[in-house]
């Protein structure tokens, strides 16, 4: 990736977060990372646990970020959230979640 790329993701995960505190959400981690998977953004609302993954997509031409979403890519988060649940001792409830961020638009999608 390159550091154009790169500083166009960490944008979008800046937009993403905002949008989040802005719903009510507490952000309790961005970019969490271990040698075996990372998490965009960690979040709580009414006492659930969301995992997000944010997708940017600068043209929705090729489908929106939420296209990208794919079985395999559901396995990895799903495995993150697992071992960020047993880090953290959480022992509530929690979801995965993902943002999709354009151009002109936030998609918060969190039935997965």
């Amino acid at each position: 990736m390159s550091s154009t790329s790169s500083s166009t993701g960490h944008q979008a995960e800046r937009r993403a977060a905002a949008y989040l505190a802005h719903q009510g959400f507490k952000l309790l981690d961005q970019n969490w990372k271990t040698r075996y998977c990372e998490i965009d953004i960690v979040c709580s609302k009414n006492n659930r646990m969301y995992f997000v993954e944010v997708k940017y997509r600068s043209n929705t031409k090729q489908g929106s970020g939420l296209d990208y979403i794919t079985p395999r890519k559901l396995r990895q988060m799903h495995f993150a959230a697992e071992l960020w649940v047993s880090n953290h001792d959480w022992s509530g409830d929690y979801q995965l979640a993902v943002i999709s961020v354009d151009a002109d638009h936030i998609t918060f999608v969190d039935e997965l």
